[in-house]
Order: C-alpha cells, then structure tokens, then sequence
C-alpha cells in the first residue's frame, strides 16, 4: 500500500513548485487499519494556497518541512491504511 502512495507529493510539489527550488522525501509512516481486499484509492491534492504558503515561509527561513496525510480507501470509503509523509523544501 505504501509504494503506492511514495513518491506522488514530493513528485507533486517538484513540478508545481519548479526548478528554482529542492524537494525531499524526508520521512514516512503508514498505519494499517484494515485489509485492502479490493482495489484502493487515494486523493492528492497541493492547492495554489498551499504553494503560495510554501514560497513565503522561504522568504524567511532556509527550508521548511511540509507533512501531508494520504488516505487509501476502498470502495464504500472506508480507510484501509493512513500514509504521514514529511517533505523537506528549499529553495536552491
């Protein structure tokens, strides 16, 4: 369930952020909560607000760390597994 889920928000925040910036994984934990018995889904979002957030804090600190939470549902959208991942970023 986790690899996934791995890499899409550091992916994600790499493209809309763009070059002029660093993006790292830096840390993950998953929590099982049931079995995926059937194919899951998961929802990832970094909206303009989020990005507009993350270009300020830059202007005064060297990097920041970011954690998103992703969670894989089935189909009736219960949660099967809760994902925490912690993005480093800095601008280059």
């Amino acid at each position: 369930m986790y690899s996934a889920v791995d890499p899409i928000y550091m992916v994600m925040l790499i493209r809309r952020l763009g070059k002029d910036y660093i993006v790292w994984d830096k840390s993950a934990s998953i929590q099982f909560k049931k079995p995926g018995r059937e194919t899951l889904h998961a929802r990832f979002v970094v909206a303009d607000e989020e990005l507009a957030a993350i270009r300020a804090a830059l202007e005064t600190q060297r990097s920041i760390d970011r954690t998103y939470l992703i969670e894989l549902k089935d189909s009736s959208g219960t949660a099967c597994a809760t994902v925490e991942k912690l993005i480093y970023i800095r601008k280059r």
